[in-house]
């Protein structure tokens, strides 16, 4: 189904606490991320790879109450963003462009007040030309003589 939970962020306003407080209780594998200068981001692994479930982020706390929010996949944010404020949401975090290649997020409140974010992918890198095979230069040699 299109739009599924790919990822969360937990905020925190003391990362070591919560990172702390997530291992030993869960299990779950906390590591920094590598980030431009400036930016701290935790990844937090909660499952293997082919286990249901999805994984994600442990960050400081931006703002006052700032709470944890669950990701949605989406092709479009711009596409997505109408369609939120065409059906009564907000746009709260405007669409903004993530470290490492990573894509674009925005987040909206819905009709209810809850806090959901928005994830699109950045496309794949082009593929380098594949380099030009030395047989078909000798080939090319033979026939001009």
């Amino acid at each position: 189904m299109a739009n599924a939970p790919t990822h969360f962020e937990i905020p925190a306003d003391d990362v070591e606490r919560a990172k702390t407080f997530y291992e030993k209780t869960f299990g779950w594998k906390i590591k920094q991320y590598p980030m431009p200068p400036g930016q701290e981001y935790w990844g937090v692994t909660t499952v293997k790879k082919g286990e249901m479930g999805i994984n994600g982020g442990l960050m400081k706390r931006n703002m006052p109450g700032q709470p944890f929010t669950n990701y949605l996949s989406v092709k479009s944010i711009d596409a997505m963003v109408g369609a939120v404020q065409a059906n009564g949401g907000k746009v709260v975090l405007p669409k903004q462009e993530i470290g490492g290649g990573m894509g674009w997020i925005a987040a909206f409140t819905d009709p209810e007040n809850n806090l959901i974010g928005l994830h699109q992918a950045a496309p794949p890198a082009p593929k380098k030309a594949a380099p030009r095979k030395k047989a078909a230069k000798k080939a090319g040699k033979k026939k001009r003589k």
